[in-house]
């Protein structure tokens, strides 16, 4: 029996107690997963198609070890304006072990419920005629505080890319000293709209070796770490 399971954004074609390198999950090792965004299932010459999933269908898996993959060269170049930027990239992924393909019945997959966003009553045009001191009194919400010095750059930072620097960034942490003196809940909350499983445990002390110019320490670190994990 074989299955077409999608994970973590991508699809794969799996068979019990196969290796998978998926892209980095959240879950710890050696802990089980369960996926049901299952597509197709084969079973010798009976083939059951999804519209997308089939319902009742489950991957499970378990999860082996964090790990990056080999490193790709991304070179940039401008012609005649004398622009070059190279950098490295090692994408982090997840080794797991499929245990077992369930063609129906199975429970779904608990996933953590999405926070609700509560949006803040507008007050209606009466009201601004009738009580309008009450209206100025109302505290008004801090807006975040944007980045007044040059700013550092921080995807030299391991794990942080483009997207995650320019949310920092926006968020008032232009520079690495910003970064060291936040948390990592902190910095974790900021980048939470940005795709993708991100470790920020070590991005805090990584930044303060930047900020005080310890570059050879700060590479060899970068050697050792797993996609910002240590």
């Amino acid at each position: 029996m074989y299955a077409i399971v999608e994970i973590a954004g991508h699809q794969f074609k799996v068979e019990k107690d196969q290796r998978v390198f998926v892209n980095r999950l959240s879950t710890e090792e050696g802990k089980k997963v369960s996926f049901d965004n299952v597509l197709l299932i084969g079973d010798g010459s009976k083939t059951t198609l999804g519209a997308p999933a089939i319902d009742g269908a489950q991957v499970s898996a378990k999860v082996l070890k964090h790990l990056k993959g080999d490193k790709v060269i991304v070179f940039k170049k401008k012609r005649r304006k004398g622009y070059r930027v190279k950098n490295g990239h090692r994408q982090s992924l997840t080794e797991i072990i499929i245990e077992s393909i369930t063609a129906s019945g199975a429970k779904p997959a608990k996933k953590a419920a999405p926070k609700k966003e509560t949006k803040k009553a507008e007050p209606k045009v009466a009201a601004k005629a009738t009580a309008p001191k009450a209206e100025k009194a109302a505290p008004k919400k801090a807006a975040p505080k944007k980045a007044t010095g040059k700013a550092d750059d921080l995807k030299k930072i391991e794990g942080v890319g483009p997207k995650i620097a320019s949310t920092l960034v926006e968020a008032g942490m232009a520079t690495f000293a910003d970064v060291a003196k936040a948390t990592p809940e902190a910095i974790s909350e900021i980048i939470s709209g940005v795709r993708g499983n991100h470790v920020t445990d070590t991005w805090p002390a990584q930044a303060k070796l930047a900020a005080d110019g310890k570059w050879d320490e700060l590479k060899k670190w970068q050697d050792e770490l797993d996609g910002g994990k240590a």
